[in-house]
């Protein structure tokens, strides 16, 4: 099985998109495929590996997208809720 092949089956099997109508006067975000060798320690090919990615830097803010959300948490957020956790047992 290729390295295409392996993505699109991940893609397909987490839900990643489904196929739905475009808005009138709208144009679809391309997307292209990145690729990469993986090496073993002694330096042979362990796999080849295939990303596809969305061009989203074609977006403009406010007409296609509106709010950007990153999952990251603050070091002081997990702290606090380390020190609830120990303070509730």
């Amino acid at each position: 099985m290729t390295a295409i092949n392996k993505e699109i089956n991940a893609l397909e099997l987490n839900n990643t998109w489904y196929l739905t109508d475009l808005h009138k006067g709208k144009k679809p975000i391309g997307c292209k495929w990145v690729f990469k060798i993986k090496y073993n320690a002694d330096g042979t090919i362990e796999r080849y590996k295939a990303r596809l990615v969305a061009k989203g830097y074609s977006q403009l803010e406010g007409v296609e997208y509106f709010d950007i959300f990153s999952p990251v948490a603050k070091l002081t957020t997990i702290r606090i809720l380390l020190a609830l956790a120990d303070a509730k047992n």
